[in-house]
């Protein structure tokens, strides 16, 4: 597939996203100069219920994997699964060098253990706030807030103009981890010369500014040290590390030891430890080793914010956690964002700790979540310091790209360009244009394989759950007629009693038309089968389920 429709020149500069726009999460993008691409970030993103037993999809990559020897690197902006939770999957497709710094590349060299990668890819681990080169693109990393470690905005440098990436952001006060932006540093970059702002959109539509993580830390002390003698559990986002310190903190303010529960976020607090961060708090402790513990003295941090069926919030929801038995009383804090598409999960959990007797507190009605992201005067004033000609909103869904598109040009951009997944736009200094697409979209992590939305196993999932399954065998002999009526299971379509009559009735026909010798391949007789199967199960039940025909010859 590859490139489709875009005519270009080695010296242009073009940016794409492959994933990020209109959407949060999954975030690919490409910037392309002088005959070599840069990717920046690979990340994952929560499937919907349109790809029913998968939970991960990510950025369809087909058209990077056609210009894979014109790959100069991949750059990790941070250690969010959003951004670097595809490598893993992707890596072997693009066999590109990686450019990350050094706590990004322990959560993701983890990862890669995971899947036998760790000694494949090579990546080079960059200081903090430094410069460096990939390709013909001259980068510099700028530390900037954001709810984990060594977050960093790309300035890319070229002869065509300076890009400025934001990756996530805010402009965070009392950021608990790091330090504080430099804003000064910030406003620099704008003196230099900004020709465009590719920038975080998320809550393009909050006013104000966001909260500190700092502030949020006093709030949960307060909440934490309220619950005197039950068990407090703690469900957040395994990547964000700034969320867990303040937890802990809280944690340690009410005497409780902090139970750490899920192999991610084991792997991603290995990873803080390794460099440098959490140094300041009492060592975290497996569920194993917190037996000895009353249930007062413990505060349990676990995975499956957004309602994962495999995580362990909805294991203690169902009562089938081999060690954290919830009981009445007890409370259970949601400190993290509904993410768009994850509701029904999450309510689903809210009401099943509800029905357990406990406190279920959230974002909704308590101050448990403060985001990573900039509020519009954090915006404002991103625009208000690096004065950028065109911008180019991300990391967003289509309403809020197209409100980030008219908030750019009320504070000083030039031209704001509002994109899709796909879009291929050239940066010029009189301008910003889109010349074409390039193959984009997604694909879904199907345990060990790597599947199209649209493929032929989806598309047979989708149909067995919505309309259901019939499944025919038939025995026939060399003459290619049956021994026996066929065998039909109907399971989630037709009941074996209450509908034996239909069922009775598919079995007869099938075999006396069989029966009567006038196939000449097998393949004649599946087609008729499941032509048969159709009708019938149409008049009676008016569904449409995916048939499956299997014919044995003895």
């Amino acid at each position: 597939m590859g490139l489709m429709n875009i005519k270009y020149n080695n010296e242009d500069l073009l940016f794409a996203a492959l994933g990020g726009a209109g959407e949060i999460g999954m975030n690919c993008y490409v910037y392309y100069h002088k005959g070599k691409w840069l990717v920046v970030d690979l990340g994952i993103g929560f499937a919907d219920e349109s790809l029913p037993g998968v939970e991960i999809i990510v950025p369809n990559i087909n058209f990077l994997i056609k210009n894979k020897h014109d790959i100069a690197g991949l750059v990790l902006t941070h250690a969010h699964e959003d951004h670097i939770g595809a490598v893993q999957y992707l890596w072997p497709e693009l066999e590109c060098p990686v450019y990350t710094t050094k706590f990004t590349s322990a959560v993701l060299k983890a990862k890669l253990a995971d899947v036998g990668l760790e000694n494949e890819v090579d990546i080079t681990e960059v200081p903090e706030n430094s410069k460096f080169s990939v390709g013909p693109f001259d980068i510099e990393f700028f530390n900037i807030t954001h709810s984990i470690p060594e977050m960093h905005g790309l300035m890319l440098r070229t002869d065509k103009g300076n890009i400025f990436h934001t990756g996530d952001w805010k402009l965070d006060i009392d950021p608990i981890i790091g330090n504080a932006t430099n804003e000064e540093a910030l406003k620099k970059f704008g003196d230099e010369g900004i020709l465009a702002l590719v920038c975080d959109s998320t809550n393009i539509f909050n006013q104000g500014s966001s909260i500190s993580e700092g502030e949020l830390q006093k709030s949960l002390q307060d909440i934490i040290c309220g619950f005197k003698n039950n068990l407090v559990i703690v469900t957040t986002f395994a990547s964000n590390i700034a969320r867990i310190h303040s937890i802990a903190k809280a944690a340690e303010s009410a005497n409780r030891r902090v139970v750490l529960i899920g192999r991610s976020l084991w792997r991603v607090y290995e990873a803080a430890k390794q460099s440098g961060y959490l140094e300041d708090l009492h060592p975290f402790l497996t569920d194993r080793e917190a037996k000895h513990l009353k249930r007062e003295e413990m505060l349990v941090i676990c995975t499956g914010c957004q309602g994962e069926p495999l995580a362990a919030t909805n294991k203690i929801a169902n009562h089938i956690h081999p060690s954290i038995k919830a009981q009445k009383g007890d409370a259970i804090i949601f400190a993290s964002k509904i993410i768009p598409g994850n509701e029904k999960k999450i309510f689903k959990l809210f009401n099943q700790f509800c029905k357990l007797r406990m406190e279920v507190l959230t974002e909704k009605d308590h101050f448990v979540h403060v985001s990573g992201h900039p509020a519009r005067d954090d915006v404002a004033r991103m625009y208000e310091l690096l004065r950028p000609q065109i911008a180019i909103p991300m990391h967003g869904e289509a309403v809020h790209l197209h409100e980030h598109t008219k908030f750019a040009l009320e504070h000083g951009a030039k031209q704001a360009v509002e994109v899709e997944n796909g879009d291929v736009i050239s940066i010029e200094e009189n301008g910003a244009n889109k010349i074409g697409t390039v193959t984009s979209g997604s694909l879904a992590i199907d345990g060990n394989y790597i599947l199209l939305p649209d493929s032929k196993l989806i598309k047979a999932r989708r149909k067995m759950r919505d309309e259901g399954l019939v499944i025919i065998t038939l025995l026939i002999n060399s003459k290619r007629k049956p021994f026996s009526l066929p065998l039909v299971v109907a399971p989630g379509v037709l009941d074996e009693k209450d509908d034996s009559e239909v069922i009775d009735a598919i079995k007869e026909e099938i075999f006396n038309h069989v029966s009567k010798g006038k196939f000449r391949h097998r393949i004649e007789i599946e087609k008729y089968i499941v032509s048969t199967a159709k009708r019938i199960v149409k008049a009676e039940a008016g569904k449409y389920p995916e048939i499956i025909v299997q014919i044995e010859q003895i």
